[in-house]
């Protein structure tokens, strides 16, 4: 009996308890995907026009392109123009402190751009800025 009782000991001894590992691990996993910066896109790939006075803005999370055939996209999504206003509102009611950069190919027609910011102003963001390449 006495040497039964002693196997039995040397079997606990030699386990070992997973759960605090386990619940470490699990903490970093939340701890990393909650602090992760996600990098929002337009969509596509924008030749932008250059601009001497271009400067670097932090703040901006609704992004929108317009292609070289006027083409509008917002979160690699094709958008219309009537829609434009309906998704801005979307995104800035998700992050209000967020502000608009349009992305505007330097051969989109300027009526297009003035419809994206007409747009952005009716959705209630009035800061508004146009991406450009530094010089």
């Amino acid at each position: 009996m006495k040497q039964h009782f002693q196997n039995l000991m040397d079997e606990e001894e030699a386990a070992i308890d997973m759960t605090p590992m386990l619940d470490v691990v699990f903490i970093m996993l939340i701890f990393f995907i909650v602090t992760a910066s996600f990098v929002k896109e337009a969509g596509i790939d924008v030749n932008r026009p250059e601009a001497a006075t271009a400067v670097q803005k932090d703040r901006a999370n609704i992004l929108v392109a317009i292609s070289d055939k006027g083409e509008i996209w917002i979160n690699k999504r094709r958008i219309d123009v009537r829609a434009v206003q309906a998704n801005i509102e979307r995104l800035h009611a998700e992050n209000p402190q967020g502000t608009v950069v349009i992305q505007a190919d330097k051969k989109a027609t300027t009526e297009t751009l003035i419809k994206v910011m007409d747009a952005s102003r009716a959705a209630g963001v009035f800061d508004v800025s146009i991406a450009a390449q530094e010089q």
